[in-house]
């Protein structure tokens, strides 16, 4: 299975997976990207996949749906106006078309009913991780989402991860002043900056690289322990307090 960005609005990628002239797209906000990308492939829309119901993820569907009558996957608690196949947690789908199998993980936090999906070593998480960052909270809790954090986590290392945005230069920013003597954060900076300034996407990471420089993998470090303290004024007292704190200093800023 190959799997490439198609670009949308001004940060997003909608992720393209392609066997054998079939493709199937992840969360397409945007119906005209996707169309161009078959124009020019050549390719025929088997399936779309979804993560969550936010607008710049799901607003391309009923367009493609129209032209397109394939299925539509997606969380079972949300988006229900478009998702023709709800997906709840640890459910195996096969991908019409591609013949691949993904398992349903429940990543509740940026939404409530956000879902990932994973599949041999691929990660599609939406909004929930990003390179060296996290969605905000918007619906759930801190520790709903540090818990849906935890279980990507858990993945193998060297899981790719496939967010749904180009935020890691920004994310990496952030991280350098939350443990400025990390010289992984400095190393990975410097990498993407090379790959966006040759236009190529700084996604997909790996897990490995997310847990060496993505401060909301790293309640654990002391480092990130004694920012939030700092913060808090008194240590935290547990992951997710420390989680709770980085995250609110970063939706400060």
């Amino acid at each position: 299975m190959q799997i490439e960005p198609i670009k949308a609005f001004e940060d997003n990628y909608i992720w393209a997976l392609r066997r054998e002239g079939q493709l199937a797209v992840v969360d397409p906000g945007e119906a005209g990207p996707v169309l161009r990308f078959l124009e020019t492939s050549g390719d025929r829309l088997c399936a779309i996949m979804v993560t969550h119901r936010h607008g710049d993820h799901i607003g391309g569907i009923a367009e493609l749906v129209a032209r397109y009558p394939v299925p539509v996957f997606g969380p079972t608690r949300e988006a229900a106006e478009v998702v023709t196949h709800p997906l709840r947690d640890g459910a195996t789908v096969c991908i019409p078309g591609l013949d691949d199998e993904f398992t349903v993980i429940d990543v509740p936090g940026h939404t409530l009913g956000h879902i990932a999906f994973y599949s041999d070593g691929v990660l599609f998480c939406g909004d929930t991780l990003f390179g060296a960052g996290c969605g905000r909270v918007f619906e759930g809790t801190m520790a709903q989402m540090q818990a849906s954090l935890a279980r990507l986590a858990a993945l193998p290392p060297e899981t790719l991860v496939y967010c749904a945005h180009e935020y890691t230069q920004s994310c990496l920013r952030f991280a350098h002043t939350v443990e400025p003597d990390n010289a992984a954060i400095d190393a990975r900076s410097a990498k993407v900056d090379e790959l966006i300034g040759a236009g190529r996407p700084s996604v997909p990471s790996t897990l490995a690289e997310e847990f060496a420089t993505n401060p909301f993998l790293r309640w654990q470090s002391p480092a990130v322990i004694a920012a939030a303290a700092t913060l808090l004024g008194h240590a935290p007292v547990n992951d997710v307090a420390t989680f709770g704190a980085i995250r609110l200093w970063r939706d400060s800023l």
